[in-house]
């Protein structure tokens, strides 16, 4: 599991004191008005700055941040990530997971086969979608639908699922 999850990407500085335009990368960019510090990734390196002010233009959020008071210390992190620590980060519904945390795990339909491994969740809006792939490098897209994953099991790296019929292309 991951210590620090990602809430947001810097794209650019704003203004003329420090302030950063991120992208937020939550699905609920209002939550850093509940946040009192955060961390910035920057290469290898992971810096922790407390947030001095928060404003939001359309669909980004204007940061102040402790320790970063110029254009030129604003420019030195766009591009980078605004992280938070497993502690702060929201509290998600029951049922209800990070994708870093699905990333990885092992896909086994209903009868134990594995299926594969999940490299990626697409968010399509109505539900998420699995991008599961096999050894042989092939891929199916599960739909992340409850009448489909049966169960999800972080601490055994497991997904089990029912998959629909034709969703295999042996199976048409």
């Amino acid at each position: 599991m991951y210590e620090y999850l990602q809430i947001g990407k810097i794209v650019n500085i704003h203004g003329v004191h420090g302030e950063v335009k991120l992208i937020p990368l939550t699905d609920d960019p209002r939550r850093f008005d509940d946040l009192e510090w955060l961390f910035v990734e920057k290469g290898d390196s992971i810096s922790r700055h407390d947030i001095l002010g928060v404003k939001y233009v359309k669909n980004s959020v204007i940061l102040k941040l402790s320790g970063i008071d110029s254009v030129e210390e604003a420019e030195k992190f766009r591009e980078s990530f605004v992280l938070v620590d497993r502690e702060h980060a929201v509290r998600l519904p029951e049922d209800s997971y990070f994708i870093c945390d699905l990333l990885g795990l092992s896909v086994f339909d209903e009868k134990g086969k594995l299926l594969g491994k999940v490299e990626d969740v697409l968010q399509t809006g109505s539900n998420d979608v699995y991008q599961v792939k096999n050894e042989t490098g092939n891929e199916i897209l599960i739909p992340a639908l409850k009448s489909v994953v049966q169960g999800i099991s972080i601490e055994n790296q497991r997904i089990d699922v029912i998959l629909p019929k034709g969703l295999l292309d042996d199976e048409v």
